[in-house]
């Protein structure tokens, strides 16, 4: 259904054409009845009494017929439009938050390898089925922490998830609980309610209560994964599946048994809330309607292959030729061709380099560089369409798409615009020269703190600043060292020997900003820098838990 609210034209000005073409038609007819080849041979008031009367026209005509062909063709290059083109893009909304015991009975055997180490392989699963979703991990024993707030990236999450280990809490106990103001703080910027997985073997003896007051008055879902073997005889601490179940029940949430196939995976993934959003659905470009009648003006067209059905054309070129041809032919041509192979292409390839020269040379005939570099962008060739576009504010555009974000960043600087800042912005947060992007945003909102997405940008930004001053500071060095890092000059520890001492040297630190802003600095930190997060978060748990007790 069109809805004449929306109805509207993309390109209005092709619209502009019917005037000037219903004149020109005019002019056409009465051009043909004034060219008489009678007139000037014989008397008016003779010629109209030797005239035969001419038939009565036909609605259906050349005349006719190219009237509408007319109307038609500008309504196609108007673009009549009143509904928005559907998004092909799509991402679930509903976050993942996982709540994992790391409580001491995780270290049960009764299931192999261990209950952690399965519950660890089970969430790997899980994080592959779910690629979608953001996902935080918090994990409680005597006390709760979160590891991992919201995040898209998987990659992040299977990282701290192989660095999580039984006993890592620094209190004993097994009290879910105490996460639940933790998924609230890591909950409170999300637009609709997410799913909880409780994974455990049992819970404390206030649990059911304070979890059935939480479900309560949160609308969130809660999933509860039981993992290990209810039969005393194969551990000192049996699961506790009643306990989890009644747990279940207060919340109205399903209980989850662990299997060694995917029969459990499947049944999470089947319970979890799906929250799939149509991505930028307010930006959706106009869906041009048109099309359709171009099918008909061919229908049209066809009737000019019948016998006198001749009009003269040439006229319909004249509001082409009245265009502006923005030098189309007198435009240096750049150094290398725009589909041309790289210099280290394999020589076999030579021919259809030179094919692909002859069709780049065939598009600049009829299309501007701008035209073409954009063509190439919305094609899907950022890498091309960054050497054809001549505005730099389209190269940057095409470097930013193709990944190639320093030089985006500095393509940016071109262009004194708020809009360039903030993009030029991104692009550097995007090639992780982080203080040059914040200090980029700054100055944006100095300019214009209400620049949107600029603050919550440049918060973001702070926060992984600050949590890189935090890690560097927490690093450690690893016990021993590994025979691949040693030089010539390292103390090496002989066949036999048991131990080496080594003279103590203070350790210097590092900013964020000092590791950022040399290449050098950060490849040295790098290589001292752990792999495994398990002592990070063993000495962030620790600061934690001394800072602001057993919970947040």
């Amino acid at each position: 259904m069109i809805d004449p609210a929306l109805f509207h034209f993309l390109r209005p000005e092709w619209l502009l054409l019917l005037p000037g073409l219903a004149v020109l038609e005019l002019l056409l007819k009465k051009r043909q009845r004034r060219d008489d080849p009678f007139d000037h041979i014989i008397a008016p008031a003779l010629l109209k009494h030797l005239r035969l009367a001419r038939p009565k026209r036909s609605l259906f005509s050349p005349d006719s017929a190219l009237v509408v062909l007319i109307v038609l063709l500008s309504l196609v290059l108007a673009g009549p439009s009143w509904q928005q083109q559907p998004s092909p893009l799509a991402e679930d909304n509903a976050p993942l938050v996982i709540l994992m015991d790391v409580s001491a009975s995780m270290n049960a055997t009764d299931v192999a390898p261990s209950r952690g180490e399965r519950a660890r392989q089970k969430l790997t699963d899980l994080l592959a089925r779910v690629s979608d979703k953001k996902v935080a991990i918090i994990v409680f024993a005597g006390s709760a922490h979160t590891v991992l707030p919201l995040t898209n990236d998987h990659d992040i999450a299977r990282n701290y998830l192989s660095g999580i280990r039984t006993g890592m809490a620094p209190r004993a106990g097994k009290f879910p609980e105490y996460a639940l103001p933790s998924v609230d703080r890591v909950l409170a910027k999300a637009r609709r309610s997410a799913s909880i997985l409780l994974i455990s073997d049992g819970i404390g003896s206030n649990s059911n209560v304070l979890f059935k007051a939480w479900c309560a008055t949160n609308p969130h879902q809660l999933i509860v994964y039981g993992i290990g073997s209810p039969n005393p005889e194969q551990s000192t601490s049996p699961l506790d599946e009643r306990g989890l179940q009644a747990l279940a029940n207060d919340c109205d949430a399903n209980y989850v048994d662990d299997s060694i196939d995917t029969q459990d995976i499947n049944t999470i993934v089947n319970s979890l809330s799906d929250g799939y959003n149509i991505v930028d659905n307010e930006a959706l470009p106009w869906l041009d309607s048109g099309y359709p009648l171009v099918f008909v003006a061919m229908a049209l067209a066809l009737l000019w292959f019948r016998r006198g059905w001749t009009r003269v054309w040439a006229w319909l070129l004249a509001p082409a030729l009245l265009l502006p041809q923005h030098e189309l032919l007198a435009q240096d041509r750049p150094l290398e061709s725009a589909l041309a192979i790289t210099a280290d292409a394999p020589v076999q390839h030579a021919k259809s380099s030179i094919l692909e020269t002859l069709l780049d040379d065939f598009i600049r005939l009829w299309l501007t560089p701008d035209q073409y570099g954009r063509l190439l962008l919305e094609a899907g060739y950022p890498e091309k369409a960054a050497h054809v576009f001549a505005n730099p504010i389209w190269q940057a555009t095409a470097h930013y798409y193709a990944e190639d974000f320093i030089r985006a960043a500095s393509l940016f600087t071109r262009q004194d615009s708020l809009a360039a800042q903030f993009n030029r912005a991104n692009a550097l947060a995007h090639g992780r020269d982080y203080v040059r992007a914040l200090s980029a945003y700054n100055q944006l909102l100095l300019r214009d703190p209400l620049f949107p997405g600029a603050k919550a940008n440049r918060d973001a930004l702070q926060a992984l600043i600050d949590e890189i001053n935090r890690l560097s500071e927490s690093q450690q060095q690893e016990d021993g060292i590994g025979s691949d890092t040693l030089d010539e000059q390292d103390a090496q520890i002989g066949e036999g020997a048991q131990s080496l001492e080594f003279q103590a040297t203070e350790r210097e630190q590092y900013t964020a900003e000092e590791l950022l802003a040399s290449p050098e600095t950060a490849d040295m930190w790098l290589k001292g820098v752990q792999h495994d997060p398990e002592r990070f978060l063993r000495t962030k748990f620790s600061i934690q838990l001394k800072e602001r007790g057993v919970s947040e």
